[in-house]
């Protein structure tokens, strides 16, 4: 027969691993929280685990988005469900950072300039770039505030309810015409069918860009993935195409933020 006493140790025994499995997991997220990135071997004797423990609690953390490697696997930061719900909003560094493999990804498959851009209370402002390939068209766009009726971005924007236009962002002439108005607002319209808007010869002669809406976890526009180049190189057909490649590299970046798309 077994011991009695025995068999009332064995769940405390359990219970109290359970303990000290969760208080690491605990210590080491609030350590990553508190500075990144951090190597394992940093975390191990922090956490008071061997290296195999502190594997499985990163692991675990891992699995549930709260942690992720840096490239090269060289340390640890917070990953995209910590970045979610540490904060009610997504910062421009993590949200330059989660979108940095879709910007690549779009500038390797557009070989155009590629930009994430972010809304602005009198305009648009890119906050992270990857150069294409060809010399011509190519600029560099981070902390340059554009307006909204005459770029891809800003025409996202104000499709998506993003931002909204003022007088202030529209020329003279613009302004002082109906026509313009509604040039414009048949423009948005297109966008909203289309899902991603397009620009020719209109922020500046020769120049021709697509960008498509990013979404955070709540449906709500936070920023647009754009590509830009010369307008020789982007006839309507091939903006067209960039402006579903743009869409798709768009909602995978939305996933990143936790937006769930609809069925």
């Amino acid at each position: 027969m077994s011991d009695p006493a025995e068999a009332a140790s064995a769940p405390e025994s359990d219970a109290a691993a359970v303990d000290v499995s969760a208080e690491r997991a605990a210590h080491a997220l609030a350590l990553i929280l508190e500075r990144e990135p951090r190597t394992l071997a940093e975390l191990t004797p922090a956490i008071g685990a061997t290296p195999a423990e502190a594997a499985a609690v990163i692991d675990a953390l891992e699995r549930h988005g709260l942690v992720a490697w840096a490239e090269g696997r060289s340390g640890l930061r917070a990953g995209p469900a910590a970045l979610r719900f540490a904060r009610s909003g997504v910062g421009r560094e993590d949200l330059a950072e989660l979108a940095e493999t879709s910007i690549r990804r779009l500038a390797d498959e557009s070989g155009e300039t590629a930009n994430l851009i972010v809304p602005r209370p009198a305009g648009t402002e890119a906050i992270a770039q990857v150069d294409g390939r060809h010399l011509l068209g190519a600029t560099n766009w981070i902390g340059r505030e554009l307006p909204l009726h005459c770029t891809a971005a800003g025409k996202v924007f104000l499709a998506f309810g993003a931002a909204v236009l003022a007088d202030g962002p529209l020329s003279a002439p613009a302004r002082s015409t109906i026509v313009e108005r509604d040039r414009l607002a048949r423009a948005l319209d297109t966008v909203r069918e289309e899902g991603y808007a397009t620009i020719v010869d209109e922020l500046e002669d020769g120049l021709a860009a697509v960008a498509a809406p990013v979404r955070d976890r709540d449906g709500a526009v936070v920023a647009a993935l754009a590509v830009s180049g010369a307008a020789v190189r982007l006839p309507p057909a091939r903006l067209r195409l960039l402006g579903r490649v743009a869409l798709e590299q768009a909602r995978a970046l939305s996933a990143r933020l936790g937006q769930t798309p609809p069925a």
